[in-house]
């Protein structure tokens, strides 16, 4: 395939850089690339007296324009490229593959291309999965994808409404299995309700958490789907109303987490008639034995690798003041090679908020690597949400500059004072609305920029200063919903 680069004066080495021997390169008479025009690439064509036959033509991802005059005179396709010079290396790969765009940069749709197909081989391989165990359809360990639990604390005295907001919110995040938590003060009763009430709001797995025999009894009759947990200290109580019952149970060890002490309850439920049995050798936190646990992981999944093992993510991350994205994913990776097939949290904390997204994307991941044989990298999707995969190439400080400093006049805008606050998303855990409040109006929007227009259009603004500013907390406060974080106006963000 013949392709043929346009671009302008400044990007010209690093353009001819990247493409190599893939592609030719045409310079336009412009210095930035992004400034190309139909004409300017018919009149640099010409210029550069060019005989071959090209098959396509990509212009830089950025450029405007309708080029379906010149595409005709040429008799080659012409489409956008990536956004930046430095993906083009990338984005020539898949020149034979993909049909560019005219309207979307390369670099976005093949974003989207390699996202969709990674996703249709994680759909296909669950489909094809063979599992030792399930729980309403959803398959657990064997090599099927690992599953994110989502444990509600304290679910069993929420009120009805707000327990079914966070039931939503937990599905729309990406949970496989909901987990209601009760405390030491929940009654047999509001186990019954907050059971029957999650069912009636969803089909996915129902567990109920809790070592109080009774309270186990009550989840099942009202058709908990799973129990967590049993040990020595219920298994003589419990043991057989789960048996009878046929409900999945989660053994963990008892006091002292000895891998001895949780065969041994295995074998107990086993006796008893328990046949659908989930291992928690427990995963302690940093600074706790956390080396220790996961060898503790490993050696059970050796000797029981038919088991599933319930793996507590939130242990670790409940117990760190360390953002959860990078976290998650690590643990994760540990929990594939450990045999892990429930990944377990509670995003009980504001800063584990989101886990059970970042565990979903990582277990994910881990399910491409499995069946691509490969490293956590380049497969299509990702958890880089801060730090980039490629940098772009840094700008030179120009010659000469003025050093840029406040203004020390100040004055109050004319069109009246604005008050920027944001309202989040609460179901999926980012995102949400921007709040610009004046006397006259109040706008809501998603994005800085169209709460901006919007306040333009209705003359709420009147001076360039005050501009200036709002744009400075609006972006802020578009990012704080992005990444999830508080905001209050004038605040560092």
């Amino acid at each position: 395939m013949e392709i043929l680069i346009a671009t302008g004066r400044l990007a010209e080495n690093t353009v001819r850089k990247a493409a190599g021997e893939k592609a030719d390169v045409l310079v336009a008479d412009i210095d930035i690339a992004a400034f190309i025009t139909p004409k300017k690439l018919t009149r640099a064509f010409e210029e550069a007296g060019l005989s071959k036959k090209y098959d396509l033509i990509l212009l830089p991802g950025l450029v405007p324009g309708d080029f379906s005059k010149v595409s005709d005179e040429l008799d080659c396709k012409i489409r956008l490229g990536p956004k930046h010079a430095y993906d083009l290396g990338f984005v020539l790969r898949f020149a034979e593959e993909v049909e560019f765009s005219v309207k979307v940069p390369a670099c976005e749709l093949l974003a989207d291309v390699r996202k969709e197909e990674a996703l249709e081989l994680i759909r296909e391989a669950e489909e094809e999965a063979v599992s030792p165990l399930s729980l309403r359809g959803v398959k657990l360990g064997g090599n099927s994808r690992m599953k994110v639990m989502g444990e509600i604390v304290g679910a069993a005295e929420l009120n009805p409404a707000d327990l079914e907001i966070k039931i939503e919110a937990f599905i729309a995040r990406g949970a496989d299995i909901i987990d209601l938590g009760a405390t030491l003060n929940t009654l047999p009763g509001q186990v019954r309700s907050t059971v029957f009430l999650a069912k009636s709001l969803t089909d996915i797995p129902i567990s109920i958490d809790t070592l109080d025999p009774e309270l186990i009894k009550e989840g099942i009759e009202a058709g908990a789907d799973l129990v967590l947990s049993l040990n020595s200290t219920n298994m003589e109580t419990a043991g057989s109303v789960v048996a009878k019952a046929g409900v999945a149970a989660v053994i963990i060890p008892d006091e002292g987490n000895s891998l001895e002490s949780l065969v041994n309850n295995i074998e107990s439920a086993r006796r008893l008639g328990i046949e659908r049995i989930i291992a928690d050798p427990i995963l302690d936190p940093v600074g706790h034995n956390i080396t220790e646990s996961i060898v503790r992981y490993h050696e059970f999944h050796r000797r029981y690798p038919d088991i599933p093992l319930f793996f507590g993510a939130g242990n670790v991350t409940e117990l760190m003041d360390v953002d959860t994205i990078g976290v998650n994913a690590t643990l994760c990776g540990i929990g594939a090679e450990t045999g892990a097939s429930i990944l377990f949290t509670p995003e009980y904390s504001d800063k584990a908020q989101g886990s059970i997204g970042e565990l979903k994307k990582a277990s994910e991941m881990m399910q491409l690597c499995r069946i691509r044989e490969s490293s956590p990298k380049d497969l299509g999707i990702d958890l880089l949400f801060i730090k980039e995969k490629r940098k772009r190439p840094d700008s030179p400080l120009p010659k000469k500059v003025i050093t840029a400093r406040a203004s020390k006049n100040w004055r109050q805008d004319p069109a009246g004072p604005i008050r920027v606050r944001i309202v989040p998303d609460k179901i999926n855990g980012n995102g949400g609305l921007i709040v610009a409040e004046h006397e006259k109006a109040a706008i809501a929007g998603e994005s800085a920029r169209e709460v901006m227009d919007t306040l333009i259009e209705l003359e709420l603004v009147s001076s360039l200063d005050h501009a200036a500013y709002l744009g400075r907390e609006l972006e802020k406060a578009e990012l704080a919903l992005r990444f999830n974080r508080s905001y209050a106006q004038d605040d560092i963000f």
